[in-house]
């Protein structure tokens, strides 16, 4: 229940994170477009599947989608393509997000684009349920954001999306050893420091994610998820008092309704 509890705050937090994304444009024909759409429906992430979406938003994407079937030229439809991973995205549609960022990206060739597929890519992954579907927005993440990185291997974040992609695979502590190395680069890496402390809990190193979250939130003490996640590693480590004392603090650091409903939640669970 409570790890449950985790992963949903966590999900939240990146879907809101996202929603502040605004990007561009996207794709091809409509043999593509049923290959597509058949696709998503097999991973749950059908094109019509969009009832908890804003009418304004759907009917954009229909737009955009329209336009896509009309058969414009390549260029066109890439850009296309990326104002449909945009629009996707914002839907919480990550599955199509990615694919019509990948649609995008083998057009333009660019860093950018590729970087954008490999986080499409690495969002799906992070919501993906099913173990094969997992493991398959893993790979895709890996080659994407290997492209990005192949071509600035300065960008940490991307190494690190990379890193917490192996962790569910068969070789997790190439995933360890990758984000290491970014640190070992950067330290005050707020980014790798966070992910690292969720990995910590996951696997049971109380005390080391409660030093790595100590080291983020010194970096950055307004980081309200390093905080929530602190008191997390003090409640399992069964430091109730410095738990309580921890989630009080962040009761006062973020009046945002799902935080302090949050944060109750875990206070209940502490009496």
């Amino acid at each position: 229940m409570l790890k449950t509890r985790i992963i949903l705050f966590f999900a939240c937090a990146i879907v809101i994170w996202l929603i502040f994304l605004l990007p561009k444009a996207v794709v091809e024909n409509e043999s593509q477009l049923k290959a597509v759409d058949s696709t998503q429906s097999s991973k749950g992430a059908t094109a019509a599947g969009h009832s908890s979406a804003p009418v304004a938003l759907t009917n954009a994407i229909k737009s955009l989608r329209t336009q896509y079937l009309q058969g414009s030229s390549n260029q066109k439809n890439a850009i296309f393509a990326d104002s449909l991973r945009n629009l996707y995205t914002q839907a919480g549609q990550f599955d199509s997000a990615a694919w019509y960022a990948e649609q995008a990206a083998t057009f333009f060739k660019t860093t950018e684009s590729f970087l954008k597929t490999g986080n499409s890519y690495y969002e799906a992954y992070t919501f993906a349920l099913a173990p094969e579907k997992q493991k398959a927005m893993a790979e895709k993440t890996q080659e994407w954001l290997g492209k990005a990185i192949e071509a600035n291997p300065k960008n940490l974040e991307a190494r690190t999306k990379m890193a917490m992609t192996y962790l569910s695979s068969s070789s997790p502590m190439k995933g360890i050893q990758m984000m290491r190395e970014v640190l070992a680069e950067d330290p005050k890496n707020e980014f790798t420091l966070f992910n690292m402390g969720i990995l910590s809990i996951q696997s049971g190193q109380f005390d080391r994610a409660i030093d790595r979250l100590n080291e983020l939130i010194e970096v950055n003490p307004n980081h309200i998820q390093g905080q929530l996640l602190l008191g997390v590693a003090y409640m399992n480590k069964g430091s109730k008092e410095k738990a309580k004392t921890q989630f009080e603090k962040v009761k006062k650091l973020d009046n945002d309704p799902a935080v302090q409903a949050t944060v109750d939640s875990y206070l209940k669970d502490l009496k």
